[in-house]
């Protein structure tokens, strides 16, 4: 059918998405800067490719910026009203984080890789104890890990709330960046290398050691990255929860696990049953990371490899793992199990459907699971067997670090900047339902805010994924009134259990948390969020911040945030504060009103107060903590960061 080829696809795909191409496109060329175009591929993987390099200071707008790291770059997530101030001059600013060493020993070897690295360290550390700090590897073990390998595990950094993720500069370094046609570079870097790795006898605020003779493969979930399990165990431990074992989807890629070794091992697994005569028990998606990887697998052989056993290459694209996935094999609801090789697999982020088991683990053991079926299959022990009746085991996977004939460019994607766009225009369709531009918030009335109506008060975790969704809802990235209809919409209400459903406290009756948010806004009622612990962990997404500002949102009181989350909401204007007591968490009733006082003297360090009005006629006072600086007050003060440095150029 029309609809299966690929080519009506991608021209179908480019048909729905010209207007935000054309504005991107656009943008771009007006105020000098470079354009990948749709089919480059995942950002992160564009970077190691053609920018990152050994000492280099990098921010990105989205949480796995830390990829870079894996050439030993400081390359760090932020949100995107940080990155406008970079490119309007303004200096960025972060908290001095600690530094926790994680010392390798020991060589990698059989069915262990980069990524068990990881997903060892996310079992340790937990999804928040990289919170405030860097993460520098170092030790011998460093060797024996590949520099895209090193980039997997930077990469997924993000998922222990770690600032960045870094390793020190190597021969494999060198030999990449060589390979990338920045030979340059590695010559430079050679020169200036005893800069580019940890100073002798430097301490660690914590220090972890991992063996790598001894790390077995790793297989963290489901629900959440850091569950870490062996992936001898994961059998039984899925038994005894109730885990479903049929594993219905394996996926590799995605900017976490896309490089020319990965493919490479895990097309040597496929080779193995295909020579036997199987094909994948499961569904198998291959998402390249960019065009330079799709083609040089499409030239050496690997894409016949994956498609003959079963498989389907993807686009150059985040896509499953950011939820671009139009998966029609379970019925929403359906409880079922998905292994990936991506970084995240936090409810419904894949597919949308909350009762998907999503483990994360590396490209090597998804592709075993997905020709075995099951997650009782121990790659290591157990057997497979062929048409035939044969017994037979995979052996550990191989592959090359890089490509011996040279990477293949494939399509040139990449728009150069003209060298004058003064004369041109950005282009906005006002009536578009994509794009529409971002009008000023309001700002600060010099009051303390009184009366703040608790939208939502949230029960356990809630990730930006929660906050404001992925998916489908991605089209409306450009447009913040549309994708508004996506706040805290997975976020779990304290009140009922429920998600999506609070109470309308202008009517009493219950409804979405995005609808009654509208109806305050309309009425006239600020409000105000309440929230667990980590608030706010995962994608650095900006809209999470954004959208309660749009809808009438003035302050987030929580336990606890998320780095990226916590400064998104400070450049939007709003009031990111802790309680300086958590148990007081626990005093807020849903349908509270709460006056946050002390704004006339708001300033670093100091305090904030907040009356709680319940609705039996008390009050209680508790005391809530900021981390905000004067710049960081100015802001608040302003209505946004945008605001304020509007009020500068004046």
């Amino acid at each position: 059918p029309l609809e299966k080829c690929p080519l009506f696809y991608q021209l179908a795909l480019g048909h729905v998405n010209q207007e935000v191409y054309n504005f991107l496109a656009s943008s771009g060329a007006k105020y000098g800067v470079g354009f990948w175009k749709p089919g480059s591929g995942i950002i992160h993987q564009i970077i190691l490719e053609n920018y990152a390099y050994p000492g280099v200071m990098l921010i990105g707008t989205d949480s796995h910026t830390p990829n870079g790291g894996g050439l030993g770059g400081i390359c760090i997530g932020v949100g995107g009203a940080d990155a406008v101030d970079v490119m309007a001059g303004i200096p960025w600013e972060l908290k001095c984080p600690k530094v926790i060493g994680v010392k390798l020993t020991g060589t990698l070897s059989g069915w262990t890789s980069p990524k068990d690295i990881i997903l060892k360290v996310a079992g340790i550390l937990t999804v928040k104890g990289g919170t405030g700090a860097i993460v520098e590897y170092h030790g011998p073990g460093v060797d024996s890990i590949s520099c895209t390998g090193m980039a997997t595990i930077c990469n997924m950094g993000a998922e222990i709330g770690a600032t960045t993720s870094v390793f020190p500069y190597n021969h494999r370094m060198r030999t990449y960046l060589e390979k990338t046609g920045r030979a340059d570079i590695a010559a430079l870097a050679e020169e200036y290398k005893e800069l580019l790795v940890p100073d002798t006898g430097c301490e660690y605020d914590q220090l972890i050691e991992i063996n790598l003779n001894e790390l077995k493969p790793h297989i963290n979930g489901p629900f959440t990255p850091d569950l870490a399990h062996p992936v001898s165990s994961i059998g039984s431990v899925a038994e005894k929860n109730g885990w479903p074992l049929d594993v219905k989807v394996g996926l590799i890629g995605s900017c976490t696990n896309s490089s020319y070794e990965d493919m490479g091992r895990a097309a040597s697994l496929a080779k193995q049953a295909l020579d036997k005569g199987l094909k994948c028990k499961a569904k198998f998606t291959i998402t390249p990371g960019s065009e330079q990887i799709r083609a040089t697998i499409e030239r050496d052989g690997y894409s016949k490899i994956f498609n003959d056993v079963g498989g389907v290459v993807l686009a150059n694209a985040c896509g499953p793992c950011i939820g671009q996935w139009d998966r029609r094999d379970v019925k929403k609801g359906e409880k079922n199990t998905i292994v990936t090789s991506f970084n995240r697999n936090f409810t419904a982020r894949n597919d949308a459907n909350p009762a998907t088991h999503a483990f994360v683990t590396s490209p090597e053991i998804v592709t075993a699971l997905a020709i075995a079926g099951t997650l009782k299959f121990n790659p290591e022990t157990d057997y497979l067997t062929a048409p035939n009746g044969e017994k037979f085991k995979l052996q550990p996977p191989t592959g090359d670090e890089l490509p011996a004939r040279g990477f293949d460019p494939g399509q040139d994607t990449y728009q150069h900047p003209p060298s004058d766009g003064t004369g041109l225009r950005v282009d906005v369709n006002p009536q578009s339902n994509r794009l529409q531009l971002l009008e000023p918030f309001d700002k600060w009335n010099g009051r303390d805010l009184e009366d703040l109506q608790v939208l939502i008060k949230v029960k356990g975790k809630c990730t930006t994924d929660h906050i404001s969704a992925a998916g489908p809802w991605l089209k409306f990235r450009g447009h913040l009134d549309n994708i508004s209809n996506n706040l805290l919409i997975g976020a779990v209400n304290v009140e009922n259990d429920a998600v999506n459903k609070i109470r309308n406290q202008l009517t009493g009756e219950f409804g979405g948390v995005p609808d009654v948010a509208r109806e305050y806004k309309r009425n006239g009622v600020s409000w105000v969020v309440v929230g667990d612990e980590n608030y706010g962990e995962g994608s650095s997404r900006e809209h999470a911040a954004l959208e309660p500002r749009h809808l009438g949102g003035r302050a987030i009181i929580v336990k606890s945030f998320a780095r990226i989350h916590e400064t998104n909401l400070k450049k939007q204007g709003l009031l990111p504060l802790t309680f300086a007591d958590p148990a007081d968490y626990e005093k807020i009733r849903p349908d509270d009103k709460i006056s946050i006082t002390g704004l006339k003297t708001f300033v670093p360090g100091k305090p904030l107060q907040a009356i709680l009005k319940h609705s039996d006629g008390s009050k209680e006072t508790i005391e809530l903590n900021h981390t905000f600086n004067e710049t960081q007050i100015e802001w608040f003060q302003a209505g946004s960061a945008l605001n304020r440095m509007k009020e500068l150029q004046k």
